[in-house]
């Protein structure tokens, strides 16, 4: 199905209000989708097409569409309040953020590049520190709490010398959920597929922390995850669909780039898209689902819903 506009927006905005699913994208700076989701023209600065512009004011046409967008940059510095300042001041009051906890957060060991600087190679000291994620993040999203979907803590792949076993991993997360400012939504993305096991989804059961279940190179698939930790042990339910498994970054972005049109289809991510959704709508619980999809994944993440959405077939 093409990505029509307004019908997406009817359905999107429908799921959200009537079923508490939440639909949007990873990140939403995307030229590419002009045409699509962006009118060019209300980026144009004379004749030509303004990054600036575009970068600084797309997201207020994005929330006319979707209800959610998932914040990446914060994964990789904590955020001024002029930024978040900026984001919340162009969406809907019910608009809801789910933000990348930052990385000083949740990298054990800062890997040896040069974007590291003088910490490459390092330990770094506040790994999984409750008083920097309260002090230097929460803090600044506090004014905007009623719009905070949900705080992602991300995990890259940690080696063999940073934990020598996955339970040494779940008793640090315990640890730090139990010092952890309560009132958010946390949750929780590892990339390690050899941890998936019954201590760690216990574990983030007696804290109230959902697992997010997320479509990645070297990750079972959402479908499997969803075997070993059905959506109904969630305090609420997140998705994230990355890249197809055994895909890698930047294969997809050299391949898929400049992300205008589908390139690469992968039925089994849609499939427990669909599976979520119905979940969602047909369940016994009724507990908020947010579905984040990357143009990683098959190209354009904006037809991708569209073809879903068709599957779906809400009427």
């Amino acid at each position: 199905m093409l990505f029509q506009r307004d019908h997406i927006t009817h359905l999107s905005r429908r799921l959200a209000e009537d079923h508490q699913v939440y639909l949007g994208t990873s990140s939403w700076r995307y030229p590419g989708w002009c045409g699509l989701l962006y009118d060019e023209d209300r980026y144009l600065w004379g004749t030509h097409f303004s990054k600036k512009r575009f970068s600084e004011h797309c997201l207020e046409e994005y929330a006319s569409v979707f209800p959610t967008v998932c914040v990446d940059a914060t994964y990789y510095a904590l955020p001024k309040v002029a930024f978040i300042e900026g984001i919340a001041s162009q969406v809907p009051e019910d608009f809801l953020f789910s933000f990348k906890v930052p990385d000083d957060i949740t990298i054990k060991t800062f890997p040896d590049t040069e974007a590291f600087g003088d910490r490459a190679g390092k330990a770094n000291d506040l790994f999984l520190s409750a008083g920097l994620l309260n002090m230097g993040f929460l803090r600044r999203l506090e004014p905007i709490k009623d719009r905070v979907g949900a705080l992602i803590f991300e995990f890259s792949h940690f080696q063999h010398s940073d934990f020598e076993h996955g339970r040494d991993f779940v008793d640090a997360l315990d640890h730090f959920f139990s010092e952890a400012p309560k009132g958010w939504r946390y949750a929780v993305e590892i990339r390690n597929h050899n941890w998936l096991h019954p201590a760690y989804f216990q574990m983030l059961e007696r804290h109230g922390v959902a697992h997010v279940y997320n479509q990645w190179t070297r990750m079972p698939s959402v479908i499997d995850q969803i075997g070993l930790h059905p959506l109904e042990a969630n305090p609420f339910v997140i998705a994230r669909y990355l890249l197809t498994p055994g895909r890698s970054f930047q294969w997809a972005r050299d391949q898929f780039e400049p992300f205008h049109q589908l390139r690469e289809l992968d039925p089994v991510a849609r499939e427990s898209m669909v599976r979520i959704i119905r979940h969602a709508i047909h369940g016994a619980e009724s507990k908020p689902s947010f579905l984040y999809v990357g143009n990683e994944l098959e190209g354009n993440a904006l037809h991708t819903f569209a073809d879903v959405l068709e599957t779906v077939a809400l009427g």
